[in-house]
């Protein structure tokens, strides 16, 4: 899988697009630098499947929750401020990672040794020219 996103008007397009490759996996790993758009796809996906709360990054809280149009629950996660995979335990990340609900995670790189091994990993990355390409890695 890969999509181009050239512009911000694009992204809703490309969260459809993602949303029809994602076939039945849940836990999707965003990789990205600081100011790729991790954030901002994310928050395109949830609209995409009918989140109606604000989609924003859970920097401070570790974890947000949303539900879908079916009121299906959607876990988002930023694990950018974490400093000890310890704090990943305290709040029970199994529970959330194995649920079979949605979960999209925003710097898995500091969790990866507990991430599940079907998570999917996607890369997002800018473009020369301002744009993104997101991608299975």
């Amino acid at each position: 899988m890969q999509i181009a996103i050239n512009n911000l008007q694009e992204i809703n397009d490309a969260a459809r697009k993602f949303i029809q490759e994602m076939g039945n996996n849940k836990v999707f790993a965003f990789y990205g630098s600081m100011g790729a758009g991790k954030t901002t796809f994310i928050k395109a996906i949830c609209e995409e499947m009918g989140v109606t709360e604000t989609v924003s990054s859970p920097t401070f809280a570790l974890i947000n929750e949303y539900r879908d149009k079916k009121s299906r629950p959607i876990f988002h996660f930023d694990f950018y401020r974490i400093n000890k995979l310890e704090e990943a335990f305290d709040f029970g990340y199994e529970d959330y990672f194995y649920s079979g609900n949605l979960c999209f995670i925003e710097w898995p790189e500091l969790v990866e040794s507990i991430l599940p091994d079907t998570a999917v990993k996607i890369a997002i990355r800018v473009t020369d020219e301002g744009g993104r390409i997101v991608e299975k890695q």
